[in-house]
């Protein structure tokens, strides 16, 4: 069976001028049947020449989006910002939408995908909400540290077939408001939200945890990959 080509974002590290993308990412879209293409920051004529060849898009971790995305200033505890990242990263959900192409959004992924359809984040979870829970563990990052409630009737739902899944936290940021056209598929035992869908889409899926570094000890986890590596092969 034809492997889908699937487009993921890295970051820039500008002062090494090199990327930065985590290895399981790619091994994980491997494993589901994938052909992983990993997308550098570039011009965006290249950037959507590069798109057409692609049945799909991950939207990686990493850098937070600008506070300016959603109309906010940015606060002292903002961590580092990738302007051109969301630039990219836009530009490529704008691409998919209209072409009703998978996209799926992990940590910083499910954030640009609330922003990019007009929904905003905390900018800083434990900040500005108070939470006690563990958000942004310490190493071992294969190590699950909270749960999430799924909606049964979200596509998260429909992929695990679990109303309660384990996860890792590695983040300080969360969606806030959810866009118009999205929709929350998991939340926190404190109310974050934890992943969202767009249910007028082929498959569009943001987690707010990194199930690619929990594919090898959870059936969950590998279940999203192999569904949007399935959705990505019938686009």
């Amino acid at each position: 069976m034809e492997r889908p080509l699937i487009g993921i974002t890295a970051s820039l590290l500008q002062a090494e001028d090199a990327l930065r993308l985590r290895l399981p990412c790619v091994r994980a879209v491997e494993r589901a049947g994938g052909a992983p293409v990993v997308l550098p920051p570039m011009k965006r004529g290249a950037l959507l020449a590069a798109a057409r060849t692609c049945s799909g898009f991950l939207f990686s971790g990493g850098e937070d989006p600008h506070p300016a995305l959603y109309s906010e200033e940015v606060l002292a505890a903002c961590g580092p910002i990738a302007q051109q990242r969301d630039s990219q990263e836009l530009a490529l959900l704008e691409f998919a939408l209209r072409r009703d192409l998978p996209v799926f959004g992990i940590c910083r992924g499910v954030q640009i995908l609330n922003v990019g359809l007009g929904g905003t984040l905390w900018q800083d979870l434990p900040g500005q909400t108070g939470t006690p829970l563990c958000h942004n563990q310490r190493p071992p990052f294969e190590m699950t540290v909270h749960t999430v409630q799924v909606d049964r009737f979200s596509l998260l739902y429909h992929i695990t077939g679990r109303e309660t899944l384990a996860v890792n936290s590695t983040h300080h940021q969360a969606v806030r408001e959810t866009a118009p056209s999205l929709r929350a598929a998991a939340a926190a035992p404190d109310g974050t939200t934890e992943a969202v869908w767009r249910p007028e889409s082929r498959f569009v899926l943001g987690v707010q945890w990194h199930p690619e570094l929990l594919t090898d000890c959870d059936a969950s986890a590998a279940a999203l990959f192999a569904a949007f590596v399935e959705a990505c092969r019938s686009a």
